[in-house]
């Protein structure tokens, strides 16, 4: 009997084998190779292009020479950049912008010379408190299988150093700021990623030990002891790579000239609440333009925070001219803000201009490339990577945008002398998230903003952090 029925499987599954290797329906057969084979015909042209491309940059082969005509630079309405910084090779570009649109305000305000936020102090408790996310995360999810959606996401991304402005109200908010000569730079501050890898390795390990801990029936008094002796590990890893954050500093103020006028004692928050802006890190305002989902409704994404503790991601969803409209306000009122996009889309890095016309990749290639943004974002095509600061509109006769500027954090040499200039017709295309602050946000905006937010989850592909 057991023979019988071992046979019976063998040869079901030895059938369902040979019709699988026979089934060629949907798969390239010879006449459809054939056919393929003549979209190239090995004309002149073909051979010359063929070559080109084989020897060359794609990209600039595809430069387009007749939009390298001289760049316009004036700006009708214009925010003076305070300096430009560098994120060098790390994901901080939400913390570099944050931090400058705030010290943009302590400049004019105080009447400094110059002011540069700790990046790396920043940072530090931002890896912290990441590192307890994802652990809490682990606990709170143990009861499920190792292949749920929910746990696969959190081993998935255990630590990044992306994130959004959402981060910046995190952990300013709890840690306050200090200035860059109190924690400067290291190198892993500025190379993020061999530091990253080792405690996402370790964080990894420790989520696996969680997990058994609570299949083991651990209480919750000992799976808080044990996730805190692994916060100390993770702490002494930062320390050894970022330095000890100060807990007080001496700050000696001085005015335009560079004279000192004041010899300050601060902790990190009382710095954060003179210099700082906590009415901005307590209240803002974030918008979005995403056409592949409803307008006018509230969203949230789920675990896109910095902090157990802190607060989601929240956003309204808007056409993306109201959003040049209460842009406009805050710049003609002297306010940066902070703003993220598809940065690497059609960009001439060289002369620092975003621009659907940079290139021409149809022609050289010979076909067309037609999808617009709300199928790119579907097709995962496009989404929000970077964050900078936009500081610049320039305004037609009808008070409508040509163009606009943002300060990056790539460094004083990159780009336009630091900066970016974005067409209009790009910033319809690419943009995608900006923060205001409730005075230039539209009454009817702060309305959608009492709704209850529609939950999105986190591994929704617009929403990675930016970098």
């Amino acid at each position: 009997m057991k023979k019988t029925l071992f046979f019976v499987w063998a040869l079901t599954a030895m059938m369902a084998t040979v019709q699988a290797q026979t089934n060629t329906q949907g798969g390239i057969s010879s006449d459809m190779l054939k056919q393929i084979k003549q979209s190239y015909q090995g004309t002149a042209t073909d051979k010359a292009l063929r070559n080109a491309i084989g020897n060359n940059s794609i990209s600039k082969l595809a430069l387009n020479q007749e939009n390298l005509t001289g760049m316009d630079t004036y700006f009708s309405i214009r925010v003076n950049s305070k300096g430009i910084t560098d994120q060098k090779k790390s994901g901080r570009c939400w913390l570099f912008t944050g931090l400058n649109v705030m010290r943009a305000k302590a400049i004019a305000k105080y009447k400094l010379p110059e002011l540069e936020f700790s990046q790396n102090y920043s940072f530090f408790w931002d890896q912290l408190e990441k590192s307890n996310l994802f652990l809490q995360g682990i606990i709170d999810t143990a009861d499920r299988p190792i292949n749920d959606r929910s746990v696969e996401w959190l081993f998935q991304n255990a630590l990044g150093d992306g994130g959004t402005f959402t981060g910046v109200a995190d952990i300013v908010g709890k840690y306050g700021l200090v200035p860059v000569e109190v924690m400067p730079e290291t190198n892993s501050s500025e190379n993020t990623s061999q530091m990253r890898s080792l405690i996402v390795q370790k964080l990894k390990e420790f989520g696996l030990q969680l997990r058994e801990q609570v299949a083991q029936g651990a209480k919750t008094a000992t799976l808080v002891k044990q996730k805190t002796e692994m916060l100390g590990t993770v702490y002494r890893m930062l320390v050894l790579n970022l330095g000890v954050p100060p807990t007080q500093f001496t700050y000696v103020r001085r005015n335009a000239k560079g004279e000192p006028v004041a010899t300050e004692q601060h902790t990190p928050m009382t710095f954060f609440e003179k210099y700082g802006d906590p009415k901005l890190v307590q209240s803002y305002v974030m918008l979005m333009n995403d056409p592949s989902r409803e307008y006018y409704k509230c969203y949230e994404i789920q675990n896109d925070r910095h902090r157990y503790d802190g607060k989601n991601w929240t956003y309204v969803n808007l056409p993306v001219d109201e959003i040049k409209e209460m842009a406009i306000a805050s710049l003609k009122d002297s306010t940066m803000m902070y703003f993220s996009c598809d940065v690497n889309k059609l960009i001439n890095s060289e002369r620092g201009l975003l621009d659907p016309n940079n290139y021409d990749y149809a022609s050289l290639m010979g076909v067309s490339f037609g999808m617009d943004k709300k199928q790119r974002i579907q097709t995962f095509a496009s989404g929000s990577t970077h964050a900078m600061t936009l500081m610049a509109v320039d305004l037609d006769e009808n008070n409508k945008p040509r163009k606009w500027m943002v300060e990056n954090s790539w460094g004083a040499t990159s780009g336009y002398r630091g900066h970016l200039i974005m067409t209009d017709e790009w910033f319809n295309e690419y943009m995608f998230r900006l923060v205001l602050e409730p005075k230039y946000v539209t009454a009817s905006v702060k309305e959608i903003l009492k709704q209850k937010p529609i939950q999105l989850p986190a591994w929704d592909p617009m929403f990675a952090p930016e970098e």
